[in-house]
């Protein structure tokens, strides 16, 4: 039975030589991020979420409403749901206005004030007299959330919405993504292939692996789990969310502070108070028993060693724990056996400034 803030559903369904077997509980908050492999059943499960898959004898509960069992299934035009496909899907003969008014006219609550608020939540107040044709691919992408939010939905999937789009217009419209994420009460399931773009924008995070639930969790618990392929490959890595302490304005640096330490990264990033969210990769850290001295890396950060975990044929992932945030480093098996570095032991991380940034979204 799902409590009024989240989600339980139940799905199995069989198609030729795919089977999707999935049972999770996830919270009508905030953003949850569906990350796999191509052919993981990730926008197999939105599609079932949406209604548009038949999957008899499959359940979905959300705030402990039945809209589907064994024995009915509320039909996808009767869900409260926004979808965003991987294209836009706009109508052409229709300029932005009346493509978004679109969705308002399939929820009447809908009213001016509202859409005007979603005008300016993604910045697409001077495109409304344009037809698709002469909106970039990321000004689509943003006109497609529009109308989908303009449903009043209790809750928005959205596939692969970036999918399509060059590093450019990736870079385009994700600022108002997470502007959406700390705007809007209004839960989103995001689908995505690329951890990166998970890494910048989700709270939650569901690993699909042929069919099935790898993993389900807090972000952040899930990028350390070091039994996860699907997450501890090349892109290994973690976040840390901190805020600004500081600027350097003499050496163009900003001072983050967390509950581990501090790093500084270069450029100005926000205001002093902000919170930033960084994406540290295990190939950036390295370890050292001892406090280096002369060294032109910044960011020293006292740790332990909470877990190590081969990752064949040369190197070896080493599970942090910096204060009560995590990191994972990469290293060679060479060094962790001329160090003799164990479980438990202290020791120093050193992450290059240059090394420590955001999400990058290009392929």
């Amino acid at each position: 039975m799902s409590s009024v803030g989240e989600i339980a559903l139940r799905y199995q369904l069989q198609r030729g030589d795919f089977s999707l077997q999935v049972a999770l509980q996830l919270p009508l908050s905030g953003i949850t991020g569906i990350f796999g492999a191509s052919g993981a059943g990730k926008t197999t499960l939105l599609r079932c979420i949406a209604g548009l898959e038949e999957a008899p004898g499959s359940e979905l509960l959300v705030a402990g409403e039945r809209w589907q069992d064994a024995i009915s299934s509320r039909p996808a035009h009767a869900r409260e749901i926004g979808y965003v496909f991987q294209e836009p899907r706009l109508f052409s003969h229709l300029d932005v206005r009346a493509n978004i008014e679109y969705g308002m006219r399939r929820s009447p609550r809908r009213e001016a004030a509202e859409f005007a608020a979603v005008i300016a939540l993604l910045g697409i107040d001077k495109l409304l007299d344009r037809k698709p044709a002469e909106l970039s691919g990321g000004e689509a992408q943003r006109v497609a959330i529009a109308r989908a939010l303009m449903r009043a939905p209790r809750f928005v999937l959205m596939d692969e919405p970036l999918a399509s789009l060059d590093a450019a217009r990736k870079s385009e419209i994700l600022p108002y993504l997470e502007r959406l994420h700390a705007e809007s009460s209004i839960p989103i399931f995001y689908v995505s292939h690329n951890i990166d773009e998970i890494c910048c924008l989700c709270d939650h995070l569901v690993v699909l692996d042929n069919g099935h639930v790898a993993a389900s969790g807090e972000l952040q618990s899930v990028l350390v789990r070091m039994d996860l392929p699907q997450v501890m490959g090349d892109a290994a890595g973690s976040i840390l969310d901190g805020r600004i302490a500081n600027f350097d304005a003499n050496y163009s640096l900003s001072l983050l502070t967390f509950a581990g330490g501090e790093l500084w990264l270069p450029g100005q990033l926000g205001n002093i108070g902000d919170r930033y969210r960084l994406r540290i990769r295990a190939n950036d850290v390295s370890l050292s028993r001892k406090r280096p001295r002369d060294t032109t890396v910044l960011n020293l950060l006292d740790v332990v060693i909470e877990a190590v975990q081969d990752a064949p044929p040369a190197t070896q992932l080493v599970r942090l724990l910096a204060g009560q945030q995590r990191l994972v480093a990469r290293i060679t098996r060479r060094s962790r056996e001329e160090l003799n570095l164990q479980p438990g032991d202290r020791v120093v991380a050193q992450v290059k400034a240059v090394a420590v940034r955001r999400p990058e979204l290009g392929e």
